[in-house]
């Protein structure tokens, strides 16, 4: 008999669809979700729907009788299936903390509301070594905890070729405030005035796409910069592929898919200088770490890794085979797959 698997997220999230995916592919799951219908642009409405939400949950749970629960990010929809009443709950924490932003007037609330999801799970996913820290200092159950990375897909994220000799960067974050595209942009500005070449991709869409786009023309560099907009998922290989370049700049981050599938195709990483990304990248060995919002200092490490361009071949292949060692799509949800079987089995 099929098991079943109620889903509490945001569906069309790149990290969502990989973990569903992996579970029907592994797991035999057959999934259904459950998602907050109302824009994160209608705040208050948004809030409103959030307080009835548990009603809707235990409805659709009485209706479809999964034999189990999974969500994402401990603060919201894992408070809500900590609420649902299900038998076996797994949920995952995405970011460093999930408490975010630490100025928020929600602060206290969402500790409250994490404590208690962190209490009724039953599994708890750590994608990464980073996020363990918090868990620790706020007194969770480690035997609870899975410290692994769903993986990506290596069969699709393969090796360049890419033999280039200008910089040929690509940025694959949402174009929000929090992943700073615009000191990326002023550091690529720098490199424009001392004359270095080079093309800057730019992928996705978001709040700052029309700033970003004003400011690369006020740098005077937007014939050399790409905003390609949203792309299917199935395009970013190949533009990954094309580039020899990755970087990213958030000022918080838990575990990056987006890293993982960057060290795949033989992009050399270059990332904000944070804990979830200091797990993976060790400064001047495998990527270079930069401070946020240092514009001198990017501009002079892009300098850097094109003129140091054996250090940057010996790190490419060494992060290849990390990413195949660690971050495997085939073998990661194989053990998340099972132990959700296991899970489902120990709770009848």
């Amino acid at each position: 008999m099929k098991r079943k698997i109620l889903f509490l997220g945001e569906s069309y999230r790149a990290d969502a669809i990989t973990w569903m995916k992996g579970l029907k592919e592994f797991g035999d799951f057959e999934i259904i979700t459950w998602e907050l219908q109302t824009s994160n642009n209608y705040r208050f409405k948004r809030i409103l729907e959030y307080l009835f939400s548990p009603l809707s949950i235990r409805k659709t749970i009485k209706k479809e009788k999964p034999d189990m629960v999974i969500a994402e990010r401990t603060t919201s929809y894992g408070f809500l299936a900590a609420l649902s009443g299900s038998k076996t709950i797994a949920i995952a924490q995405q970011g460093r903390t999930d408490l975010w932003p630490e100025e928020s007037k929600l602060y206290p609330f969402k500790k409250f509301i994490q404590k208690y999801a962190f209490k009724k799970a039953h599994l708890i996913h750590a994608w990464g070594p980073v996020m363990t820290i918090h868990m620790k200092k706020v007194g969770v159950d480690m035997n609870k905890i899975l410290v692994l990375p769903k993986g990506i897909d290596l069969s699709l994220f393969t090796p360049s070729t890419n033999n280039s000799d200008k910089i040929e960067a690509i940025v694959t974050r949402s174009l929000m405030p929090e992943y700073r595209h615009d000191s990326i942009l002023r550091s690529f500005g720098i490199l424009h005035q001392k004359g270095i070449d080079f093309t800057l991709t730019i992928v996705g869409d978001g709040t700052r796409l029309q700033f970003l786009k004003d400011l690369a023309k006020e740098l005077d560099i937007e014939k050399k910069v790409i905003f390609t907009g949203r792309i299917p998922n199935t395009e970013l290989p190949k533009l990954l592929q094309q580039s020899n370049i990755y970087i990213s700049m958030p000022i918080t981050e838990g575990v990056s898919a987006s890293l993982f599938e960057a060290m795949a195709c033989n992009c050399y990483p270059i990332v904000s200088d944070i804990p979830g990304n200091q797990s993976w990248i060790t400064h001047r060995k495998n990527g270079q770490l930069i401070e946020i919002d240092n514009t001198e200092m990017l501009a002079n490490e892009l300098i850097w890794s094109f003129e140091n361009s054996e250090s940057r071949n010996q790190a490419i292949i060494r992060n290849r085979k990390f990413v195949e060692e660690n971050a495997n799509y085939d073998i990661n949800m194989k053990v998340i797959a099972d132990r959700y079987h296991k899970l489902i089995d120990s709770r009848k």
